[in-house]
């Protein structure tokens, strides 16, 4: 039986913008490309989680607008439960103008509209399709409020939960630590828990920060370094998988995504967190977020050359 994934998060439109360098304050410059796309951080961990291999039920908001439409549209073509994904009138769907500098690198701005509507009745609203699902995924671009609430849901009804801190704010991690993983990137790992992570060893003592204040478990993504896995028994680093990367946009997204299917398969912790790795670093070879994420056939593919080799 497919896992079964519920993602109550967010949903925005992409505005990519590919340049050679960043306008400085007042300065028009010419980009070289442009592209638009589907994203916020709880749509693309919901369409990785369906091309894994999923069954996804998405719980979001999105506007009475264009973007709100064809998101919904854009949900059902991967065969995502849209359900509970309601349109709020007179409010813009999310979105996220993205500059890409020719490393790769990103710069995001969120505009999340819709997605501040998400409230803790919606969640109860679908309380009854939740129930079923073997894994609740939650990030930050939705208000904390409905963020703890799902947690508290998540922990009563015994269903595994996985909170990313995307984009970091200041939040009541006690509320948080009932999830079972917490999934922080370096730069969050670093705002939320006031340690450096500018290392691999500097990670493990930033995970075990976050662990004396509550947290059961900790994966730290380190981008071109790998993740940091880490529980009251110790740390284990996990190395990467050298890619070329173009984009790195979304590859936080398909890691959580990924790894939420990879878990609930019952891959072992270690193993799964690889898996992720190499997901989300082919997806960085690929313009864009959702449409740079791999389908399952291929991803297994390419975990059958290269899984057993880090780096």
């Amino acid at each position: 039986m497919a896992p079964r994934i519920a993602v109550v998060g967010s949903a925005n439109t992409d505005l990519i913008t590919f340049s050679d360098a960043f306008p400085r304050a007042g300065e028009t410059i010419f980009g070289q490309n442009f592209d638009l796309g589907f994203g916020g951080k709880g749509a693309n961990q919901a369409i990785a989680a369906r091309l894994c291999g999923a069954e996804v039920l998405m719980v979001a908001r999105v506007g009475s607008d264009l973007f709100g439409e064809a998101t919904i549209k854009n949900f059902a073509s991967f065969g995502v439960d849209t359900t509970h994904v309601r349109v709020v009138q007179g409010t813009s769907t999310g979105v996220a103008p993205i500059f890409v500098e020719p490393n790769g690198q990103n710069r995001i701005i969120v505009v999340k509209g819709a997605n501040d509507r998400l409230t803790p009745a919606e969640v109860d609203a679908a309380a009854a399709q939740l129930r079923g699902v073997d894994t609740i995924i939650l990030q930050f671009e939705i208000p904390l409020e409905t963020i703890y609430h799902t947690v508290r849901f998540a922990r009563a009804h015994n269903i595994r939960c996985i909170v990313n801190p995307a984009p970091a704010l200041p939040g009541d991690l006690a509320q948080l630590a009932a999830a079972d993983y917490f999934i922080p990137n370096e730069t969050e790992a670093e705002l939320i828990s006031g340690h450096p992570v500018h290392t691999v060893e500097e990670a493990g003592s930033c995970a075990r920060a976050l662990l004396r204040k509550g947290f059961r478990k900790v994966v730290l993504t380190l981008g071109a370094r790998g993740a940091l896995l880490a529980d009251a028994s110790g740390t284990v680093h996990v190395p990467p998988y050298a890619v070329t990367a173009v984009d790195t946009t979304g590859a936080g997204d398909a890691f959580i995504g990924s790894l939420a299917v990879f878990l609930a398969e019952g891959v072992a912790e270690t193993e799964a967190v690889a898996r992720a790795n190499l997901y989300a670093g082919l997806s960085t070879t690929r313009v864009g977020t959702q449409k740079s994420f791999l389908r399952r056939a291929d991803f297994e593919a390419a975990w059958a050359r290269r899984g057993t080799q880090g780096g």
